[in-house]
């Protein structure tokens, strides 16, 4: 029998909430508070949404993965795969605003005025500490919400609450890998019934992730570093680096990443899935022999999809996106590391289970 107690059993307390808000904005018992997800009341339903569509119960992934993309389109270490390209938005707007090179800005922009979406599930960063899910209708909303976060705001509670308003009939969404796992169990397993609408998502938007981090914490340490009001910008380069970057004020704050890692959330340190692999196209960061220096204005994309083949054809068509040759090693590397984040999801979920 399904009811909040399993997700509170097998969900909440072994710490592998994800904080996405998949259970959010669908009815009165689920809700979030910096970060955190909590449930206000008992529920008996034998069968329900938050149980169905939350990335941390029990899923049946290779079902889901034909169920939505070709078999021979599906490579082991990354999921649906139809092409791999090195982007960045030709705006140079744009890229003054972006995490890296402003593709994913680009894409979901180019979405909106093609018709391929008539609406997006977005998250708006506000310089990376205490973020929030918004929906975006219009290009201007949409530059909004550039630049990334490493808390996790339960931006899918947006998304259940527009799909229950069906008000806009082709959704996009815009997500870390478990949210986007979210959103195709929300697709394969529709409950028109209890308005789920889930005939109303267009399109889905993956982001390469690592990890997210204590929402508290965060704060915390931004505020032994910076002034939090005054960061505009935050990420984490590569790992010989080993640090994490605030900017204000157009300066940069380096921070040791040993002061980071132990803020990663317990959820993160399960997941299998570093690239997004339930989603239409999926971008990240670059990574290239040409240094840091360089990668950081460029994105990595990979096409899963019929659909985001035919959008990142036309954002090249437009000169939407500008595109550069990928190394010969590129895709041997993305395979490696997103086996590696798998093996280490997979060693802590059995040292969880015993």
């Amino acid at each position: 029998m399904l009811s909040t107690i399993a997700l509170d059993t097998q969900v909440i307390k072994p710490g592998l909430c994800t904080g996405c808000g998949a259970c959010q904005g669908m009815c009165p018992y689920w809700d979030s508070v910096d970060g955190r997800t909590i449930c206000y009341f008992d529920c008996e339903r034998r069968d329900g949404r938050c149980q169905r569509f939350c990335p941390r119960m029990p899923t049946d992934l290779e079902s889901l993965r034909k169920q939505f993309f070709p078999a021979d389109t599906i490579l082991p270490e990354i999921g649906p795969f139809r092409g791999l390209y090195l982007t960045r938005a030709a705006d140079p707007a744009i890229r003054a605003k972006a995490q890296h090179g402003g593709t994913m800005t680009a894409l979901v922009e180019l979405a909106l005025k093609e018709g391929f979406i008539d609406a997006a599930v977005l998250t708006r960063s506000q310089g990376g500490l205490n973020p929030e899910g918004t929906l975006a209708a219009t290009p201007e909303a949409v530059r909004a919400c550039s630049g990334s976060s490493f808390q996790v705001p339960p931006t899918l509670a947006v998304l259940n609450r527009a799909l229950k308003e069906n008000r806009y009939h082709a959704i996009g969404v815009v997500g870390t890998p478990c949210k986007t796992l979210a959103v195709y169990k929300m697709k394969g397993n529709p409950l028109p019934e209890n308005g789920n609408h889930a005939e109303n998502i267009g399109m889905v938007f993956g982001l390469f992730c690592g990890w997210g981090l204590d929402w508290e914490g965060l704060n915390a340490l931004a505020a032994r570093h910076a002034v939090p009001e005054k960061i505009s910008h935050m990420d984490i380069p590569p790992s010989k680096y080993h640090s994490l970057e605030l900017r204000q004020d157009g300066e940069t704050v380096s921070v040791n990443l040993d002061e980071v890692t132990p803020l990663v959330r317990s959820g993160c340190r399960a997941c299998t899935d570093m690239t997004a692999e339930f989603a239409d196209l999926s971008v990240g960061g670059a990574r290239s022999s040409h240094g840091w220096d360089v990668d950081k204005g460029w994105n990595q994309v990979i096409v899963r999809s019929e659909k985001g083949e035919q959008l990142l054809n036309i954002a090249r068509k437009q000169g939407i996106l500008e595109f550069k040759d990928v190394p010969e090693t590129g895709l041997d590397k993305l395979k490696g590391a997103s086996m590696g984040k798998r093996r280490n999801g997979e060693r802590y979920l059995q040292e969880l289970s015993g």
